[in-house]
């Protein structure tokens, strides 16, 4: 007799991991890498949240916590959404989560049931859809361009209802969104909201690039609506990757089901992460200093990608990525990044990561590196000998 395993393990790879592991390969045989493949800020946590951490650490047994984290940071975060949005959160509402990987799977068990289905944006954070597999709910991919600024669009769901498929029983979105990093207008992103309101469909809202934004004005689900969730971490403004925090708002006729599940599943969130993210809110002059250095890396990007043949960028107005086509190239998105690892000693993301119809012909760059290692990729960049170099 064979023994078997289960086919909910079946997802496809999160590529973007691929190309660390690759990376990281030719770095052990003593090669120098620059990472624009992953979506890590290379700072680390606010200095003056380190310091409060150390005496924290010899005194403190750090045990668990409640399941949904301690009240002192649900407070505080709730308090983050009045003085950064002028919305009303209570702290019941807020729900701390072991990164918001888990905020996503927390939120997908409890609102979903198997054989139903989520709609999102493609391209798009690829972990949506393979989570979802994996629960066996079924993603929808609503093909978006450059007409709706890669998002979607109360257009694109009164097509679904036209269709045999209807509306679906969810949707996610994220203003700024990874790859493009483009946001969903403020009057358009509040008549999203209304129009999943209106029709039963379960909002999710990615806002875990909230803080990085480079003109046009972040605006939360949070209040909007009451039947909506929403996700954000520490992970990408407060520089807190391998933390493993975040939280999510979650609607009232959910905060129980999620409290079980996460009981099960997590226990509680990493108590000292859950410390290190209460004081990182006293390092925002730090943590803006990040943004700014961010949006300077973006201009470099945007001026000189053009020029190496990069002709054709989606507007980066928020988080830390350009997505760019790269079909004048001739080369699939994979060979092309492949060879730019190998031969450039830069790493970028494939796009068919994000996209399964149209991945192949782009790709996406990460600029929250250091200012010096964008330069250094430009620069082994335009001595790669690009086909539109040539041209």
């Amino acid at each position: 007799m064979a023994l078997k395993a289960s086919r909910r393990g079946r997802v496809p790879p999160f590529i973007v991991m691929d190309v660390m592991r690759d990376a990281a390969a030719l770095e052990a045989a003593g090669r120098k890498i620059i990472h624009l493949e992953v979506g890590q800020p290379s700072t680390g946590i606010p200095r003056v949240a380190a310091a409060r951490l150390a005496p924290l650490i010899e005194r403190d047994a750090l045990g668990y916590t409640v399941a949904d984290g301690t009240m002192v940071l649900r407070e505080r975060i709730a308090r983050h959404y009045f003085e950064t949005y002028g919305a009303t959160v209570a702290p019941s509402q807020i729900f701390v989560t072991t990164g918001s990987s888990a905020g996503f799977l927390l939120s997908f068990l409890s609102a979903f049931d198997a054989g139903e289905r989520v709609a999102l944006a493609a391209p798009g954070y690829p972990a949506y859809r393979h989570i979802l597999s994996s629960l066996d709910v079924e993603p929808v991919l609503i093909p978006t361009g450059a007409d709706t600024r890669f998002q979607v669009s109360v257009a694109h769901l009164d097509a679904m209802r036209q269709d045999r498929g209807g509306l679906p029983d969810g949707l996610i979105v994220a203003s700024p969104a990874n790859p493009t990093g483009t946001m969903i207008p403020e009057d358009e992103f509040r008549s999203l909201v209304a129009y999943c309101h209106e029709h039963d469909i379960r909002l999710i809202s990615d806002e875990i690039y909230h803080g990085i934004t480079f003109g046009p004005r972040a605006v939360t689900a949070a209040g909007l609506s009451p039947s909506v969730i929403v996700i954000n971490s520490f992970s990408k403004y407060f520089s807190m990757t391998g933390w493993r925090v975040g939280w999510a708002v979650v609607p009232d006729d959910l905060y129980r089901s999620m409290e079980c599940l996460a009981q099960n599943h997590f226990i509680s969130p990493p108590t000292l992460s859950q410390w290190g993210a209460l004081y990182a809110f006293d390092g925002m002059e730090e943590l803006n200093a990040n943004v700014e250095r961010y949006a300077r890396n973006r201009l470099t990007l945007l001026e000189a990608l053009p020029k190496l043949g990069f002709a054709d960028l989606a507007p980066a107005d928020g988080a830390f990525y350009i997505y760019a086509d790269i079909s004048r190239f001739k080369e699939d998105a994979a060979t092309f990044c492949r060879r730019v690892l190998h031969d450039a000693g830069v790493a970028i993301t494939p796009g068919i990561d994000f996209d399964p119809y149209r991945g192949d012909k782009f790709v996406r760059f990460s600029f929250a590196v250091s200012e010096k290692d964008v330069a250094e990729a430009l620069v082994r960049l335009g001595e790669l000998g690009l086909p539109s170099n040539r041209d």
